[in-house]
């Protein structure tokens, strides 16, 4: 995720808060609890006791892909318009009283979300959920504002895709794998839409969706819940709900009936890969069993360079590949993807490459899993998801980024458990589901005759994903 991402009315209330713990659910490092304010606001608290220091974050359920149609980049235009001024605050000032204290802040957007946080003392929780709540209602753009954050994007687009031919070559395949899905438009924009976005178009969008019942905030450190839950009503709670936020319904993919092809050549590709991506189900609130076993069969498939399946047969036994490798993402609204990228060794064209790469897939889907490499990769699994338990961040992303999807704080917790729960057979039958050369993405990634102007860029196997940060 690269980094991209105020209503506050007059007549507070008394809302009634209920805070839910969570005594039954599996155990975690940290102690998990959650409330909801009266006004919509859902709130998860994450306690770490070991060093005086708090995270908050509060994460907004509006992304790219609730974009209006030619409207591309405007959730991450008003993430850094976010930054500016409001009633009581000057532009930059959040920032600056967050550095003076001796922490960091910053923002992001993807898809799905957008989301700002703060990393801060414990005893300066109050100060930034102030600062926070009042730019949930009360954010105040002038037009040097706009106009000057509107280049600071483009310029960003600039640095980050249009200088970048693995940023260029995704954003492509990305549009090719999603016809229809608002997910194939980029996150931080297409160029010609950037260029018209206006301090209108900015204010439209905020009101439309940073209001306390479209929000979640996630607090973790050294914090109690019920200190939380006092200054979340304090900060948050006088905040007015909207009543206009729309349905989160947007067009989906039809099925896919033929494989689609491309090829991108370009002067500053180092060395030529191919990638291959199929549209795959996402995580499902109440139901991840799914998501769980394409989970695993990406590890299984590439998720280790030494042990993985591509990784054995392309690199180590038949030596067609310098490395391969594989992506899967099921925290998602709407349909992701699954993918798969290679670098072929020096002697092999990418069309051997990508025979090479359909032999190891179909022998995969004949031959079946390795009972020992399972076992291996389920340890593997279940100690990265202990490992996370150790950090207080970590947790507050895994939380915040579900709840923003539409997850409940069960989902989370139930996802270990429904990883485990898979089996073999669970993860073959994914298998064959998912990888259909017929719903298949396939491009060819190479270089273009160089005149020496353009520097070479090695190529990013993680250029697929989606996201951009302030």
């Amino acid at each position: 995720m690269s980094r991209v991402f105020l209503k506050t009315g007059l007549k507070a209330a008394a809302l009634a808060i209920v805070l839910v713990p969570l005594a039954e659910a599996p155990a975690e490092a940290a102690e998990i609890s959650n409330f909801t304010l009266n006004n919509g606001l859902q709130a998860v608290v994450i306690e770490d006791h070991r060093a005086p220091v708090v995270v908050q974050m509060v994460w907004y359920k509006a992304g790219s892909a609730d974009e209006v149609r030619g409207k591309s980049g405007i959730a991450h235009f008003l993430e850094h318009l976010m930054f500016k001024g409001t009633d009581t605050m000057a532009a930059g000032e959040l920032s600056k009283t967050v550095s003076a204290n001796g922490g960091s802040d910053n923002a992001f957007t993807s898809y799905d979300y957008t989301a700002y946080f703060q990393r801060i003392a414990a005893d300066r929780l109050p100060l930034v959920m102030r600062m926070e709540a009042d730019r949930m209602e009360h954010l105040k753009l002038s037009p040097d504002d706009w106009q000057t954050e509107r280049q600071v994007i483009l310029d960003e687009r600039r640095q980050r895709t249009d200088s970048n031919p693995n940023a260029l070559f995704a954003e492509q395949a990305r549009a090719a794998q999603f016809l229809n899905s608002p997910y194939g438009t980029p996150v931080i924009g297409w160029k010609q839409e950037m260029e018209g976005l206006t301090r209108d178009d900015a204010l439209a969008w905020y009101r439309r969706y940073y209001a306390p019942n479209n929000a979640v905030l996630v607090v973790a450190g050294d914090v109690t819940p019920d200190q939380v839950k006092q200054l979340a009503q304090q900060y948050y709670g006088p905040l007015v709900p909207s009543e206009t936020i729309p349905p989160r319904i947007r067009p989906q993919e039809p099925p896919q009936l033929a494989a689609r092809h491309l090829d991108y050549k370009d002067a500053r590709v180092a060395q030529p890969y191919l990638t291959r991506s199929y549209l795959a189900p996402a995580r499902t609130p109440g139901d991840q069993k799914t998501a769980a076993a394409l989970t695993i069969l990406s590890e299984i498939l590439g998720g280790n360079p030494q042990t993985s399946v591509l990784s054995r047969d392309l690199v180590y036994d038949s030596g067609d590949a310098i490395w391969a490798t594989t992506d899967y993402d099921g925290m998602s609204i709407d349909k992701t993807t699954f993918s798969i990228s290679m670098m072929p060794a020096p002697d092999i064209g990418l069309p051997e490459a990508e025979k090479a790469l359909d032999a190891a897939l179909a022998k995969f889907l004949k031959d079946g899993i390795d009972p020992a490499q399972f076992e291996r990769i389920r340890t593997r699994i279940r100690a990265g998801q202990i490992y996370e338990q150790d950090s207080a961040q970590s947790l507050a992303m895994r939380y915040g980024e579900a709840l923003a999807s539409g997850f409940s704080v069960r989902d989370v917790q139930d996802w270990p458990d429904v990883l485990m729960s898979v089996s073999e057979d669970d993860v073959m039958a994914a298998a064959r589901a998912v990888l259909v050369p017929a719903a298949s993405v396939t491009g060819y990634v190479e270089p273009a005759p160089n005149d020496g102007s353009a520097p070479q860029v090695a190529a990013d196997p993680g250029a697929m994903n989606g996201g951009t940060t302030r």
